[in-house]
């Protein structure tokens, strides 16, 4: 498996341009999961649920499966958070991970900033980001960019910058 991040800060379009990625690299012939880091708790599940009830019950893990499609949860319960290689180990394989978030974590990244937002721009102070993605290009860069409405750029930034993973 090869494995890339979209790394920047809230707002900047991370998952909009994913939602617009991932079907021009599937139309290449890839096929690509995705991690989403979340900052604070999350629910999959719904009140009211079977899944719901079980793990609020204690169950450590709660696995919902049908036809169409099974989800895994997993509950903490005080354990240290998971890091990105225990996550992407649990993954099937595929040809390609694309990880949204995990902006400190030491992957390959690609930054996706808006100057809109208004954040600092993370490459310079971070060594594993390879690429750029943004509405507008800074005067300094000398990483490879693309825009952030180019999907088949981003796109052939994504293909020649993700890395074999584990690494």
């Amino acid at each position: 498996m090869r494995l890339i991040g979209l790394a920047g800060f809230s707002g900047s379009g991370k998952t909009t341009l994913l939602a617009k990625l991932l079907p021009a690299l599937i139309a290449r012939g890839r096929s690509v999961s995705t991690i989403k880091h979340a900052h604070h708790g999350f629910d999959v599940d719904r009140p009211g649920k079977d899944s719901h009830t079980h793990r609020l019950a204690g169950a450590r893990e709660v696995l919902v499966s049908s036809a169409r499609r099974w989800a895994l949860m997993h509950e903490g319960k005080g354990e240290p958070e998971a890091t990105l290689r225990e996550l992407v180990a649990r993954l099937s394989p595929v040809d390609l991970v694309i990880v949204e978030g995990y902006k400190t974590a030491d992957h390959p990244k690609i930054e996706v900033h808006r100057a809109a937002v208004g954040k600092p721009l993370l490459h310079p102070n971070d060594p594993n980001i390879l690429g750029f993605v943004g509405d507008t290009r800074p005067a300094s860069l000398t990483l490879p960019f693309a825009h952030l409405d180019d999907v088949e750029a981003v796109a052939d930034l994504v293909d020649g910058l993700a890395r074999p993973w584990p690494s």
